[in-house]
């Protein structure tokens, strides 16, 4: 089947979550994704528990369909094979996505300038935590940095507990998410211009963008969000109740209807009233009532009195559950991705749905430098060099 970006080849020096997972999701649709990867400093991710025989299942995961190419960057020669990787009549690698702090492919050879002048035609996108200008462009983040620096945790968690930490890395995927956007937002501009480009994508800020609308309630009305103040942050009914079995339910009964029919279903029509007050002193109120009714019932017992209803209440599931949904099964969101033994692994599926395309899942991520004497001799390189650029020690 023609996948939709069949025709694209992406060089990603990236390494840990934000990058390689941007490039996984061009590769399921089809994009050739050669990872340059150090053979002597590899992927942390490489090393992270638990393993699916020998190798990490999160690097099987973000590394599907990717080829590997093993080269030392600082080494003599690398940045020749980066060139020809990129040249229109060598590798035709003409997107190039990398996450280095600034300034570091440039000491490298392989910044955007030189590399342009070899194939003007080239995107490339520079995805960092805080971008490639401003006073924090050289400093180290991690996603609960990014967070913090947003002013997203300022108005997050619990008045008394303060933030917490969440379970998936939303700033970093975030990052992803855009410096998707800004390529493929590039490649359509190339197809009208001829010219290539550098973006500037940075992790801080997808993570202000995210929060659009409580930033522009403070720009415009100077109003600062604060913990447990706010319909969509625990100041209302919108919110997390335990259960009598020590689970939890989502209720999101916001709007009149909703909030009606949610009463009903607890048999506390009186609290429709209170409820629909705006203020938080009187939501609080309601929120005490509502968590002394949820706890009287186990969960299995909740999901049942809410599973005919439509009001916006379900189950706080655990991944087990979630996968195992039905809605989730036939939404086919579990896959079942080729190893290199012949056996699968079972992996989330790439999210967005085609109606004249699918994603592809060729194969899991595959050991550092598997493909590096292919890609060599792909874009030229005879035997004897390649054998020569062994004993340089380019490839480890």
């Amino acid at each position: 089947m023609n996948q939709p970006l069949s025709s694209l080849k992406i060089l990603d020096f990236s390494t840990l979550v934000p990058g390689p997972f941007a490039t996984m999701l061009l590769a399921d649709l089809g994009a050739e994704v050669l990872r340059v990867e150090a053979p002597n400093r590899p992927d942390l991710v490489r090393l992270l528990p638990p393993f699916d025989g020998d190798t990490s299942t999160w690097h099987a995961v973000l590394n599907r369909n990717k080829r590997s190419l093993a080269l030392d960057l600082k080494q003599p020669g690398a940045t020749e094979v980066v060139k020809r990787l990129v040249a229109a009549d060598g590798g035709g690698y003409d997107v190039v996505l990398e996450q280095f702090r600034p300034g570091v492919m440039a000491r490298l050879g392989i910044d955007y300038d030189t590399l342009r002048a070899v194939n003007p035609r080239l995107i490339y996108c520079a995805l960092t935590g805080y971008g490639q200008t401003g006073p924090l462009k050289a400093r180290a983040g991690h996603e609960s940095n990014y967070m913090a620096l947003s002013g997203l945790m300022s108005y997050s968690g619990r008045r008394e507990g303060g933030p917490a930490l969440l379970g998936a890395q939303v700033a970093d995927l975030g990052g992803a998410f855009g410096a998707i956007m800004g390529i493929l937002t590039a490649i359509i501009q190339r197809a009208h211009t001829g010219e290539g480009q550098l973006l500037d994508v940075s992790i801080l800020d997808m993570t202000l963008a995210c929060q659009a609308y409580l930033a522009g309630q403070y720009l415009a009305a100077g109003e600062t969000p604060e913990r447990e103040q706010m319909a969509l942050n625990g100041g209302g009914i919108y919110d997390y109740y335990e259960t009598q079995d020590g689970r939890f339910l989502a209720v999101a009964s916001l709007e009149p209807k909703f909030w009606q029919g949610f009463c009903a279903a607890i048999g506390r029509p009186d609290l429709v009233g209170p409820g629909l007050r705006q203020d938080v002193a009187s939501q609080q109120q309601v929120k005490a009532e509502v968590r002394a009714v949820i706890r009287q019932k186990t969960l299995a017992d909740w999901t049942a009195v809410f599973a005919s209803l439509d009001v916006c209440v379900e189950p706080v599931l655990t991944m087990p559950e979630a996968l195992a949904q039905p809605h989730v099964q036939a939404r086919q969101m579990v896959v079942e991705v080729p190893k290199e033994n012949g056996r699968v692994q079972r992996q989330i599926a790439h999210p967005l749905k085609f109606s004249a395309a699918q994603p592809a899942y060729r194969h899991v991520g595959v050991p550092l430098g598997a493909h590096t004497q292919a890609v060599l001799a792909e874009i030229g390189y005879t035997p004897a060099e390649i054998d020569a650029m062994r004993q340089a020690k380019l490839f480890g």
